[in-house]
């Protein structure tokens, strides 16, 4: 079936509508991402650390950057990391993007488990960090920005 003349002419302009749609829908898109960086540091629920949330991949991971108490991750599984300073040591890694936030795993070095974890973005300085067994029993918290 061909397109009468009139319409053919109508067509390229329609073309340009649409690309311009695409382009304000990218460019929101872009702004929103843009707003929610979660790069920086952030206090955990406890206030017992500090960690710094930085880009990786295509998600975040953080990095204990200070702690309280004796700062040893005395509860590793390994022996040989049981003195080791906490600080400076990775214990999120959520670089798979998934529904409003990331999902991957967190290590906890009070019990020295590593779980399944999700990092959710809940407002410009809040996130909810998650760390779960099971996908079931999940234990959450929030984390707040230090400006």
């Amino acid at each position: 079936m061909t397109m009468p003349r009139a319409d053919r002419r109508r067509h390229p302009t329609m073309r340009m509508a649409a690309f311009g749609l695409f382009l304000a829908v990218s460019a929101g898109g872009a702004q929103a991402q843009k707003a929610a960086d979660l790069s920086g540091l952030w206090q955990t629920e406890t206030a017992g650390s500090t960690v710094r949330i930085a880009r990786c991949g295509g998600g975040y991971c953080g990095t204990i950057a200070t702690t309280a108490g004796t700062g040893v991750d005395a509860q590793n599984p390994d022996p040989a990391l049981r003195t080791r300073k906490l600080v400076g040591v990775q214990i999120m890694q959520a670089g798979t993007p998934s529904g409003a936030g990331f999902e991957g795993s967190l290590y906890n070095p009070n019990d020295g488990k590593t779980y399944a974890g999700s990092l959710t973005p809940k407002g410009p300085d809040t996130v909810e960090v998650a760390g779960c067994v099971l996908s079931v029993l999940c234990k959450r918290q929030t984390w707040r920005r230090i400006r």
